[in-house]
């Protein structure tokens, strides 16, 4: 099976270890869905992820069982294919590896991965399909995550305004707000918002891939109220620093910031205004940006609007699940 990338797109690059197949991507659709992978059947992958806003959440901290919370808002799952590490702080370094932290986290699914093997091996359709992706044998939470992994890398998007624009030379696709926005996202004298939001040549995914401390969630004294990538690396210069998110449909992914404190697109280019919060271990690349007007800023968001893509089909859930 080859993923089928829209305009604006790289390809998406598949593991070694995990060849994609449509019987494959079927079985990660269906198991993405299934509430029954947490421990009291009430809490899905897409719980947390939802189609409906943009493979993200819309609470600034997702519900798990029991009405449980965490402390950081839920990431989308829209081209996270392209990210080198997943979660807001890089501690998992695949799709596959991270499907299983949330099944196990005690304020999310609260689950074991034991527990889910045995869930779906007693289910004959589950071990049915399992049979035949994988071949004949015990299902293994290993088989899981691969099959949750590839279907996540079919959660893409791309073919927005933007990319009708852009790279398909269509002058019509968008208004002049967006292109003089996107005019002030470029350049580094204005708004300098692509030396980490990064594009190509040909394609953009529109992030660096890298972690960058911004200041958010500093308290009124200045210290950290989350230590983001530290707690992976230990590194001291990774302290209060989190990934750089896609940009791309950035507009349905609201509330923002890995923390969710920012509600509308307007409060975060009012927060860049202001080059964050000031903490030691600001980025060196935030810059003031006061000298951008109200409408400077407006058209900066008419342009993160019209990143909004095209979600491909048979993402959703199921028919009868």
């Amino acid at each position: 099976m080859e993923i089928q990338v829209p305009v604006g797109l790289p390809s998406v690059s598949i593991p070694a270890d995990n060849p994609i197949t449509a019987d494959q991507v079927a079985l990660g659709r269906r198991l993405y869905y299934d509430p029954n992978l947490s421990v009291d059947g009430t809490v899905a992958c897409a719980s947390c992820h939802q189609p409906d806003a943009g493979f993200g959440d819309p609470d600034q901290f997702s519900a798990g069982v029991g009405g449980q919370r965490g402390g950081r808002q839920a990431p989308t799952v829209l081209n996270a294919a392209y990210f080198n590490e997943q979660f807001w702080d890089g501690r998992s370094p695949s799709l596959e590896h991270q499907a299983e932290g949330p099944v196990q986290a005690g304020v999310e699914m609260a689950n074991t991965l034991q527990a889910v093997e045995e869930y779906l091996s007693k289910e004959a359709s589950y071990v049915e399909q399992f049979d035949k992706v994988y071949g004949p044998g015990p299902i293994t939470y290993e088989k899981v995550a691969k099959a949750i992994g590839n279907f996540e890398r079919t959660v893409i998007a791309g073919n927005s305004p933007f990319d009708r624009w852009y790279y398909g030379k269509d002058d019509a696709a968008v208004e002049d707000a967006v292109k003089r926005g996107f005019e002030i996202f470029k350049d580094p004298k204005k708004g300098n918002c692509e030396v980490c939001h990064s594009m190509q040549e040909n394609t953009a995914i529109f992030t660096d891939n890298k972690y960058h401390n911004l200041g958010v969630g500093v308290d009124d004294e200045g210290n950290l109220t989350d230590m983001g990538r530290y707690v992976v690396t230990k590194q001291d210069g990774d302290q209060g620093a989190f990934k750089t998110p896609t940009l791309r449909n950035v507009a349905l992914n609201a509330p923002y910031m890995h923390d969710g404190s920012l509600k509308t697109l307007k409060e975060v280019v009012d927060f860049y205004i202001g080059a964050g919060n000031s903490n030691d271990y600001r980025d060196k690349d935030l810059l003031e940006l006061d000298h951008l007007t109200r409408k400077d800023r407006d058209d900066l968001e008419s342009f993160l609007h019209a990143l909004t893509g095209e979600i491909p089909p048979n993402t959703d859930a199921p028919s009868g699940d």
